[in-house]
C-alpha cells in the first residue's frame, strides 16, 4: 500500500501541475524497485485523475452537452489528432523511453526550461482557436514522453497565443480526457485476453483502486491550485524545479 500511495498521491499532482506525470511516476519506480507491472497501474491512475478532470469541469461538460457546442467538440477532436497519430508511429521508442531514467531526466530539463520561458510571455484575453487547438493538440503529442509535462506544455502553447489562462487551462484539460480514455479502454481490451486479470502485475485490484481515489482526491486539488497559479501568473515557478529533478534524474538515478 505504501508504494500505491505514493505512486497515487505522485499522479495526483503531477498530472496537473507542470511537472509532468509519466516522469515522476518513471522515477518514483525506479526508486521504489516497482517493475513493468507499475506501468500498468500508471494507466488506472490516470483514470483516477481523469475522474477529477469530469467533476472539477462538469458545468463547462454540462454547458458544452445541453447547449450542443459541436465547434468546442470539433476543437477537441482536433487536438487529439497529433498525440493519437504520434503514438501509433512511434509507439515502440515510446515505451523504450518510459524503460530509461536518464531520458526521463534529460525531458524533465527541457520542460524546465519552457516553463522558465513562459515568464516573458503576457498573458492575453483570446479564446482557443481551431488553428490554437491544433498547435496545443502538438503540443500535447511532444507529453506523451516521460517527462514531457502535458500541462506545461499545452498551456505555454496557449499563452504564445495570448489566450486567457482559465480558458487555456478548461481546454487544455478537457483535451486531455479523451485520450486518457481512449488509453484506459485500450489497456482494459489487452488485458481481457490476458489470463493474469485477477491482477494487475504486482498490485491485486483492491490496492489498484484504492490508488484511483487517491490519484483522484489529489487531482482535484492540484487543478483548484494551478488555476490559482495561473491567475497569480506564478506558472513559471516549475520551471527551475523541473531543472533540478533532470538533474537529480540524470545524475543521481
Amino acid at each position: 500500500m505504501y508504494d500505491v500511495t505514493i505512486l497515487s498521491v505522485l499522479q495526483g499532482i503531477a498530472e496537473f501541475l507542470p511537472i509532468s506525470s509519466s516522469g515522476h511516476l518513471v522515477i518514483a519506480q525506479n526508486l521504489l524497485g516497482v517493475e513493468d507491472g507499475g506501468m500498468r497501474l500508471n494507466l488506472f491512475l490516470h483514470f483516477g485523475t481523469l475522474l477529477s478532470i469530469l467533476v472539477y469541469y462538469f458545468a463547462s461538460i454540462r454547458r458544452i452537452v445541453l447547449r450542443l457546442e459541436w465547434e468546442f467538440v470539433l476543437k477537441i477532436l482536433l487536438s487529439a489528432v497529433p498525440a493519437v497519430a504520434v503514438y501509433f508511429i512511434f509507439q515502440k521508442r515510446i515505451d523504450a523511453a518510459f524503460q530509461d531514467p536518464h531520458t526521463v531526466g534529460a525531458f524533465l530539463m527541457f520542460t524546465g526550461a519552457v516553463l522558465m520561458i513562459t515568464r516573458y510571455i503576457p498573458a492575453g484575453g483570446k479564446s482557443v482557436s481551431f488553428l490554437r487547438a491544433f498547435i496545443m493538440g502538438v503540443a500535447q503529442a511532444f507529453a506523451i514522453l516521460p517527462g514531457v509535462s502535458r500541462s506545461g506544455l499545452t498551456l505555454a502553447a496557449a499563452r504564445t497565443g495570448k489566450v486567457e489562462p482559465s480558458k487555456a487551462a478548461e481546454f487544455s484539460f478537457l483535451m486531455s480526457a479523451p485520450l486518457i480514455a481512449g488509453g484506459c479502454l485500450l489497456e482494459l481490451v489487452e488485458m481481457s485476453g490476458q489470463s493474469g486479470i485477477a491482477k494487475i502485475g504486482e498490485f491485486s485490484w483492491g490496492l489498484t483502486l484504492y490508488g484511483v481515489a487517491v490519484s483522484f482526491v489529489t487531482g482535484l486539488l492540484s487543478l483548484a491550485l494551478l488555476e490559482k497559479m495561473l491567475k497569480g501568473r506564478w506558472f513559471w515557478i516549475f520551471g527551475p524545479y523541473c531543472i533540478l529533478a533532470g538533474l537529480f534524474t540524470l545524475f543521481l538515478i
